[in-house]
């Protein structure tokens, strides 16, 4: 039997992101970038789920959540 464990990542609601960087500048292992200048896109590889970058987020878009991993 496979136990999936679940870990927390950060999620970008990106259809309200306004591209500002501050979770970028926030972000201690460089988990998140801006993509062309539009919205956040988290690593969810690097992210540690620490939740720094949803703290920053001016727009309140970033939301730690559990994720399968």
């Amino acid at each position: 039997m496979t136990v999936i464990k679940k870990k927390r990542k950060a999620l970008v609601e990106q259809s309200n992101c306004v591209a500002c960087g501050c979770c970028v500048k926030a972000c201690p292992v460089g988990a998140i970038q801006i993509i062309t200048g539009i919205m956040a896109q988290v690593d969810v590889e690097k992210c540690v789920g620490c939740g720094k970058c949803a703290k920053e987020c001016p727009a309140s878009v970033i939301k730690i959540q559990e994720a399968d991993v």
